[in-house]
């Protein structure tokens, strides 16, 4: 009796041990989901995603090597504009020949402002940064820049972005336009893209701006009338998608294509750039991969 009772015991002592191991198993198979977030694969040259709540870094492809940065270039000027100290949104900018003759000269992206109308600053950052209007960005460094030429006004406006830059500690950073149509030196880093986009994205303004799908502005001509401009459309096909608000996209022949982005959903937020992507469909599906990516790893 005694022996069957041991063995009743041994018997009851295995099943435990077994129940207890199946609760074990379940329990790492119910983990396994937040555990399993695999690493994306990206065809652009350099790629970086922040948490941007925290700074902390969630991705990282030859994310300090300096490359071209086109238009993303954009996001400086405004981020210096919106830096001005009492600034007018609603000031008027007369816009010059010298800015038509710019972009006819570089061949640029264009805002197609007329000669003559008076514009906004708040209408030139939309022109900016919505058709990725060098027209306009020339005309915001013109405002802004100090000096008694354009030349010298767009020069000292440039200094300002790369003064900026330094305070923000984009220590592998360089501009020498104030639109990304490169002078032989005018670089950055997709880190260092990132960290601009997390400073210029807490400002309101700024952030109303980029997540704009499109703009009309209302200028007013030499006359004294209103003309009702095109409609400006962003060139940030990705607006609204898996809740993405901005920032910039940019491209050119040696630059490729590059896209510095920001996105929020369910209280996750994350920020980043990718360059130098091969194409436009590939920049897109990078940068797809990193916000999936982004959100699983803060969740």
């Amino acid at each position: 009796m005694k022996t069957v009772n041991q063995g009743f015991r041994l018997r009851r002592a295995v099943a435990v041990v077994v129940t207890s191991g199946t609760m074990l198993a379940t329990g790492v198979l119910t983990a396994a989901p937040a555990q399993a977030v695999t690493t994306p694969s990206i065809t652009a040259k350099g790629g970086f995603l922040m948490n941007s709540a925290s700074g902390k870094t969630l991705y990282s492809k030859s994310a300090d090597t300096t490359r071209l940065t086109a238009s993303t270039t954009k996001i400086m000027t405004a981020k210096v504009v919106l830096g001005q100290k009492n600034l007018n949104l609603d000031a008027k900018v007369t816009i010059k020949k010298a800015y038509s003759d710019y972009i006819v000269s570089k061949g640029a992206s264009s805002a197609r402002l007329i000669v003559g109308d008076k514009v906004t600053v708040r209408q030139l950052l939309y022109g900016m940064m919505l058709p990725s209007g060098c027209d306009a960005a020339m005309a915001l460094a013109d405002k802004f820049g100090s000096g008694s030429t354009v030349s010298a006004r767009t020069k000292n406006f440039i200094a300002k972005m790369n003064n900026m830059a330094k305070s923000l500690g984009m220590t592998k950073t360089h501009f020498d336009s104030f639109d990304g149509i490169s002078n032989g030196s005018n670089y950055s880093t997709p880190r260092d893209l990132t960290k601009l986009a997390r400073s210029a994205m807490k400002s309101s303004t700024f952030k109303t701006v980029v997540k704009a799908k499109s703009y009309k502005a209302k200028t007013v001509t030499k006359s004294g009338s209103t003309r009702t401009m095109a409609t400006w459309s962003n060139t940030n096909t990705l607006l609204g998608w898996n809740g993405t608000l901005g920032v910039k996209t940019g491209s050119g022949s040696s630059a490729k294509y590059c896209l510095v982005f920001a996105a929020t959903k369910n209280g996750e937020s994350v920020v980043g750039a990718v360059l130098t992507s091969s194409s436009a469909a590939n920049r897109t599906s990078d940068v797809k991969k990193l916000v999936n990516y982004g959100y699983a790893k803060i969740s």
